[in-house]
């Protein structure tokens, strides 16, 4: 189960990593950029953490 959660949010870091790429290159130096790259940035936290998380979990077995 835990390798499972770990595969799972290290994809979803890439896929919202990759996201930010995209919204930075067609919002770059429009108004309102600030407020959707603070929510990807909360996005990207929470992938860590939870990975993170999964990590602890499966070093303690």
């Amino acid at each position: 189960m835990n390798f499972t959660g770990i595969l799972l949010f290290a994809g979803l870091t890439v896929w919202d990593t990759n996201r930010l790429k995209q919204l930075s290159t067609q919002l770059e130096g429009k108004q309102g950029m600030g407020g959707l790259v603070v929510i990807g940035a909360l996005a990207l936290y929470l992938d860590f953490i939870n990975l993170f998380l999964l990590l602890l979990r499966t070093s303690r077995r």
